[in-house]
């Protein structure tokens, strides 16, 4: 019989009740896993998942399955699950990060989760609170690096250049270097996850403080959560609604699944068993394409370019306002940014939880209003234009406006924040595929000569 451990709908298993710490969680489940993955190889290693077509080829291999990936899965109707979980079920299930119900969780529960596929106590989630704050202290020649490059330099060059910086410390590297052997790979490579985590936010403040601001920026806090302390970094003390606002966009920007750019990326480069600073580095050089990433900043320029636009022609903003706005924007060859998605058919529930934050928090925000506006109009438009697969909003058409409402208005700066989140969802998946043994990876490519050679039969 295949040995498959019993995960709900909500991802509630008992394996860990009484782990005392990540590590010691990992050690229950690891054996499960590789059991696990073994029987299922041998049950159904010669089974099709499907056929591939010459369009698929030609087109970014959309709906092609072939990677594993354990921490998320995506569904097209219904959105991204944190190993079984919707949005709203993780966010009722995790621990929160400030320790009052009903509030929030942070990354701490949800790093607990993606790598042990268990809802963690709050003892659990302290846990790792207190490990990540361990593990934080730059090694000692980034910080000055990084205040060292051009304040014209992108962000996201400076933090990927921040993240090779710190790979002098990968204790895989100088593991695999000195001959340990295989079995061991995934406990130092779940020693540099855990240590890149924690440092991430003390790297990504000091680009931010550098880049925009004097170059100061506070000391480390360990007396309070990961989100809080980040917050503080960057300049944003004494705001727990701004902290809310930071958990919530840690938490739904951390996976979705392994098939986008910057998950695949990190997923290709550490399958050549290269440490997880070369992964995630390949990561984030995903993550700052337009076509991905980058895109949180194109949606806010977009709304503060028909809100500058209405006022400088002394227009309202409404619908017939906005639906002209969009067809210019289109007619201009254009796309609109924030809508479509190349798994998604319906509302990202992502953005429906940026929704309710704003909705709860700041609901008569000018820029809000814009979103929301935006949201009744938008999807009929590209419906009529009949271009679009998903005419729904995804992620990232809600995420700027949120920032912006708490004076977060350096929108080139977002994605740095998108891939302090994503760096979770990743690594926690890294560790697995080091504990799961998976190869390099490697598939067929072809010529189009011997694309038309094989159906002609020559």
């Amino acid at each position: 019989m295949l040995a498959v451990r019993n995960f709900s709908r909500r991802g509630l298993t008992t394996h860990t009740a009484n782990a005392g710490s990540l590590q010691e969680a990992l050690k229950i489940i690891t054996p499960l896993e590789q059991q696990k993955f073994k029987d299922l190889k041998a049950k159904y290693g010669n089974k099709s998942l499907g056929e591939v077509t010459v369009e698929q080829a030609l087109g970014g291999a959309r709906d092609v399955h072939c990677l594993v990936w354990e921490p998320s899965l995506l569904d097209a109707q219904e959105g991204i699950r944190f190993r079984g979980m919707t949005i709203p079920e993780v966010q009722q299930a995790l621990p929160s990060a400030s320790g009052k119900p009903g509030m929030e969780p942070g990354p701490e529960s949800l790093i607990w989760l993606l790598l042990t596929g268990e809802v963690p106590t709050a003892a659990q989630t302290e846990s790792v609170r207190k490990e990540l704050h361990k593990r934080s202290a730059l090694p000692a020649h980034v910080e000055p690096l990084l205040k060292s490059l051009p304040k014209d330099m992108h962000p996201m060059t400076q933090f990927s250049m921040g993240v090779l910086a710190m790979q002098t410390s990968s204790k895989f590297a100088q593991a695999y270097a000195s001959g340990v052997p295989k079995t061991q790979y995934a406990d130092y490579v779940l020693e540099d996850c855990l240590d890149l985590i924690a440092r991430l936010p003390r790297v990504a403040a000091a680009i931010y403080r550098n880049t925009y601001f004097d170059g100061s920026i506070a000391d480390y806090d360990s007396s309070v959560d990961y989100s809080k302390n980040f917050n503080q970094m960057l300049g944003y003390a004494n705001n727990d609604d701004f902290d809310e606002l930071m958990r919530l966009y840690l938490v739904i920007h951390s996976d979705h699944e392994g098939g986008n750019a910057s998950a695949h990326a990190s997923h290709l480069v550490g399958s050549t068993l290269s440490d997880p600073y070369y992964a995630f580095s390949g990561c984030l050089n995903a993550l700052a394409g337009p076509l991905h990433g980058l895109a949180n900043q194109e949606v806010l320029r977009w709304i503060l370019d028909l809100d500058a636009k209405f006022k400088a022609e002394g227009k309202e903003v409404n619908q017939e306002t906005i639906k002209a706005f969009a067809w210019e924007t289109l007619k201009g060859g254009k796309v609109i940014p924030g809508y479509g998605h190349a798994v998604l058919r319906k509302t990202d529930p992502r953005y429906t939880a940026q929704r309710e934050f704003a909705l709860k928090y700041l609901p008569d925000d000018p820029l809000f209003k814009i979103v929301g506006t935006v949201y009744e109009v938008v999807p009929g438009v590209l419906t009529e234009h009949g271009k679009t697969k998903n005419p729904w909003p995804n992620v990232d058409s809600h995420s700027g406006a949120l920032l912006h409402h708490y004076g977060f208005t350096q929108e080139s700066y977002y994605t740095v924040l998108f891939g302090v989140s994503r760096a979770i969802g990743v690594l926690s998946q890294l560790y697995w595929s080091r504990a799961l043994g998976f190869p390099i990876e490697r598939p067929k490519s072809m010529t189009s000569e011997w694309i038309v050679n094989h159906f002609e039969g020559k």
